[in-house]
């Protein structure tokens, strides 16, 4: 995402040059003794460290403390990975799967975030290493990465909410609040535009994916892709439909309740690498689906593999405005 825009921190030096300007006695003069305490406090404003320790929530609700300032980094997922990038951080282990940013090609390879060797994290002495906090929920890695002999944070994304309180952990953790804010702020403006797109519009949609046996599960309410359809104000079909299925988020989706409820969207992503043909291309050459309007007014889209499954997190600016357009072309 072309978003890494951070904010200067020069109000607190500009505010005190101008006291010292301002600041005079009834003949408004300043002797030479009061402009060098001024400069003198000036200086030292900006450059105060971070009041380390730091004490801080991840989004496991852990208690962690922080002693100084994390140099050397490993970021154990894709979104943790980019957590860090967009408040100007930078890590030097990450998971395997991890494309962006470009930058975070050069750390080191720390194996699939689902299977993290243990070993090459330690080989790199961090001082921080930062799991998911949605993939690594479950007992066995999460406790692999807990006995680790350093600090360790849990910040992933399964909502559009846990993207912002991500930032703003990175931003504590990194003492980079108001590249945090930011980075906030630029979210929040996607969002209000995406949905000024589609104001005064229903729409209705589902998102799906497949898996070998082309069975469709569509993304709940619950899942990142779903919540994402909710925030925007559109109607998705399967929203409410029980859990089923081995994908967290996803719900088993039955021909029959699409055929029912015949949405005006079918967004579909595919998780297999090419050739293997993408979701978006079979729907419309299965039988029972060609009458749906959404394959008639050619609306069943594929959308971007990482960022609507692999690695939610900041991206999302571009995630919104990819469903703005899509959404907002009936």
């Amino acid at each position: 995402m072309k978003r890494h825009r951070y904010l200067l921190l020069t109000a607190a030096v500009a505010s005190a040059v101008f006291l010292a300007a301002c600041s005079s006695d009834e003949d408004a003069t300043t002797t030479p003794t009061e402009a060098t305490a001024a400069t003198e406090t000036a200086t030292a404003t900006e450059a105060a460290p971070a009041a380390y320790p730091v004490e801080v929530t991840d989004l496991l609700g852990r208690t962690v403390t922080i002693e100084a300032k994390p140099e050397v980094i490993v970021a154990v997922s894709p979104t943790s990975v980019e957590l860090v990038y967009a408040v100007g951080g930078k890590v030097v282990g990450r998971s395997s799967s991890v494309t962006f940013p470009a930058d975070a090609a050069a750390a080191t390879d720390i194996g699939s975030a689902y299977q993290p060797s243990i070993e090459t994290i330690l080989s790199l002495n961090p001082d921080l290493v930062i799991g998911d906090s949605v993939i690594h929920a479950g007992p066995e890695i999460r406790a692999l990465l807990e006995g680790l002999p350093v600090p360790v944070l849990f910040a992933g994304a399964d909502s559009y909410d846990d993207v912002l309180t991500g930032l703003r952990l990175m931003g504590q953790v990194l003492d980079a609040p108001d590249a945090a804010e930011a980075q906030v702020a630029e979210i929040e403006a996607a969002l209000a535009a995406a949905k000024a797109a589609l104001a005064g519009r229903e729409v209705t949609a589902v998102a799906m994916i497949a898996d070998r046996d082309n069975t469709l599960y569509a993304a709940k309410a619950s899942s990142w892709m779903g919540d994402l359809l909710l925030q925007l104000g559109v109607t998705n079909i399967a929203a409410d439909l029980p859990d089923s299925g081995p994908f967290p988020g996803y719900a088993t989706l039955a021909p029959e309740v699409l055929l029912q409820a015949d949405p005006a969207f079918i967004l579909t992503i595919t998780p297999a690498p090419e050739p293997a043909p993408r979701l978006s291309t079979l729907v419309p050459q299965t039988p029972p689906f060609r009458g749906l309007q959404a394959v008639g007014s050619n609306q069943v889209v594929e959308l971007p593999l990482e960022l609507f499954l692999q690695a939610p997190g900041p991206r999302v600016v571009e995630a919104l405005q990819v469903l703005a357009e899509t959404l907002g072309a009936q």
